[in-house]
């Protein structure tokens, strides 16, 4: 049976694992309300903002631009990892924090580094998540499902909490 935890618990958790997934679906609207997902890698992550880069004339700039609510979904299903995270976005273009971010990795999209014109940067302030956080792999979540079936019982699911952040 999953224990109860804090909200600042639930909150370094779900820091925790978007960190250690390190890619997002992330989720926008379009002028006609369609939701969008498109996977994203996570540049950075302090407190309660990830950061992400994009060109600053894809679509999702424009749907961020109209709508600022987007949603971030993670998965790690060989660890039976889950995280929703909705939050506020805001596109930005500040030099100085394309630098602190950049990893060369990114250089395949952006060929003139932190520096090319085209390279923003997408701010997401978590406002609220859910996370699901399973014991040990498939085969283990696996056998306490059937050693739990065999005893009439609920299987133990692991740590699952929601939790919304606090606006600073």
């Amino acid at each position: 049976m999953a224990h109860a935890i804090s909200d600042d618990e639930a909150r370094i958790k779900v820091r925790e694992l978007v960190k250690k997934i390190g890619l997002v679906m992330l989720v926008t609207s379009d002028d006609d309300g369609a939701l969008h997902s498109r996977p994203m890698a996570v540049m950075g992550l302090e407190q309660d903002k990830v950061w992400f880069f994009t060109d600053v004339e894809s679509p999702k700039t424009l749907e961020i631009g109209r709508d600022h609510d987007v949603l971030l979904a993670c998965a790690n299903p060989a660890g039976q990892e889950f995280v929703s995270v909705t939050g506020r976005a805001k596109v930005m273009q500040d030099e100085a924090k394309q630098k602190e971010l950049w990893s060369e990795a990114a250089r395949l999209w952006f060929p003139k580094g932190h520096k090319s014109e085209n390279l923003a940067i997408i701010e997401v302030e978590m406002l609220g998540a859910e996370y699901w956080d399973s014991p040990g792999s498939k085969v283990l979540f696996a056998y306490g499902y059937v050693k739990a079936l065999v005893a009439g019982k609920t299987p133990d699911t692991g740590e699952h909490s929601k939790v919304k952040f606090e606006r600073i």
